[in-house]
């Protein structure tokens, strides 16, 4: 499952379009409200393929290139980092031609440098394409929600942005399962052609189903606002706490999925390649933490449901170093578990911290948390290269024990508040 991505706008503070009538919005029932469903479903399964096409293919990537696997997790990282770097200017461009327009555009522009993935030379052609590619993607979640918020209705916004999300994480599964399968049976460079064509079909989807933005007004960019406003959210200690989470949590999770497809083909368990690419169906599970985490922190508080997220995440680490093909499952869908219930929990906090600038927060925890992703990548697969699973384990439970640290010093911040205001 991928976050729920929010706008990541670079105008003046919370701009947003002219106040139009609730009723003049689309709802339920109406066709253009079902084909902008469809359009986001189908935008975000284009975008997720793309996004992490190659994470699904690593073992076959190192087997044909030659390359280790701190080298063909390049192919991954480069993707998430490019689309990090691209969140902000992707949502200027929003703001100024149209969420239609930039979603389209990005969706048919990472498409068509799919199509020249699989005839790539050589690892740097690669993760150069797949670096643009990335950039290319970002057009999307910036834009996404942004869309939404201004078309749909308030009272039926939440069962759009779940059925957008959902198009997310089947688009993050399907895109590492459909590469990895086709690899393992045709090569790397069919897994990504299947992915592309997947992905070209999706975004043509898209194109031909969304609905005219009928609520955006064009705002031009204050680039001294945007540096007011991530200025003041950089200064905001609990923010900064909650991009740090996010970059943590998502670090566990790129050094695990880096590796678990090579861990698994290689002794002592010596599974199929096309068993070892299955292993993202445990992806699902985050569908499922995710929707609990908030139950979890109305219950426990958000500083109990993030000590909850990271002791089931260590918990997953630590079972997973055990030679034991069941014990390395269990281990990842713990993993995955608390990880989702991490983030879901760390990217809500931030909307309900931020009181002014809410997009430009909530793009500051996205660049945080695909950042994440590319160093806990990286890290992970160096790691694995030198000593196997358990280097790919210590790089998440470093994570893990850094996530716990800042959990624990803004709850002593928070004790010591609460002190000072009682002995006031």
């Amino acid at each position: 499952m991928q976050p729920a991505d929010t706008r990541a706008s670079v105008t003046a503070p919370d701009a947003s379009a002219a106040p139009v009538p609730h009723d003049d919005r689309l709802r339920p029932g109406r066709p253009a409200f079902r084909r902008a469903n469809l359009a986001l479903f189908a935008a975000g399964i284009a975008t997720f393929v793309l996004l992490y096409s190659t994470q699904g293919l690593l073992p076959v990537l190192s087997a044909d290139l030659d390359l280790t696997p701190g080298q063909a997790s390049w192919t991954a990282s480069a993707a998430t980092l490019g689309l990090a770097l691209g969140l902000l200017p992707a949502s200027a461009l929003s703001d100024r031609y149209g969420r239609t327009a930039v979603m389209t555009a990005s969706t048919l522009a990472a498409s068509a440098l799919a199509l020249a993935l699989p005839f790539a030379p050589d690892l740097t052609t690669l993760v150069a394409l797949r670096a643009l590619q990335g950039a290319a993607l970002a057009g999307l979640p910036a834009t996404a929600m942004a869309y939404l918020a201004e078309e749909i209705h308030p009272g039926a916004l939440a069962s759009a942005m779940g059925l957008y999300v959902a198009g997310n994480s089947i688009g993050g599964m399907g895109g590492r399962l459909l590469s990895g399968w086709t690899a393992a049976a045709l090569g790397w460079r069919w897994g990504l052609a299947a992915s592309a064509a997947l992905a070209l079909l999706a975004a043509l989807a898209f194109r031909l189903l969304i609905p005219a933005a009928r609520h955006f007004t064009p705002a031009p960019v204050d680039a001294r606002a945007l540096a007011r406003t991530v200025g003041r959210h950089l200064r905001n200690p609990l923010l900064v706490r909650l991009y740090a989470l996010g970059l943590l949590f998502m670090a566990v999770f790129g050094a695990v999925y880096n590796t678990a497809g090579y861990r698994l083909i290689a002794a002592p368990f010596h599974l199929p390649e096309t068993v070892a690419a299955s292993i993202f169906v445990v992806y699902l599970v985050g569908t499922g933490t995710s929707a609990a985490a908030g139950r979890l922190s109305a219950r426990l508080g958000r500083r109990g449901a993030l000590y909850v997220a990271i002791g089931v995440t260590t918990a997953g680490l630590l079972l997973s170093l055990a030679d034991d093909l069941l014990c390395a499952l269990l281990g990842l869908v713990l993993i995955t578990a608390g990880f989702f219930a991490g983030h879901a929990t760390a990217s809500a906090a931030v909307g309900r911290t931020a009181t002014e600038g809410r997009a430009q927060a909530s793009a500051l925890y996205l660049i945080a948390y695909y950042l994440g992703n590319s160093l806990g990548g990286t890290l992970g697969a160096d790691a694995y290269h030198a000593t196997g699973w358990p280097g790919s384990a210590t790089v998440g439970l470093t994570a893990t024990t850094l996530a716990a640290a800042v959990t624990l010093y803004a709850t002593h911040q928070a004790h010591t508040a609460r002190r000072a205001v009682a002995d006031a």
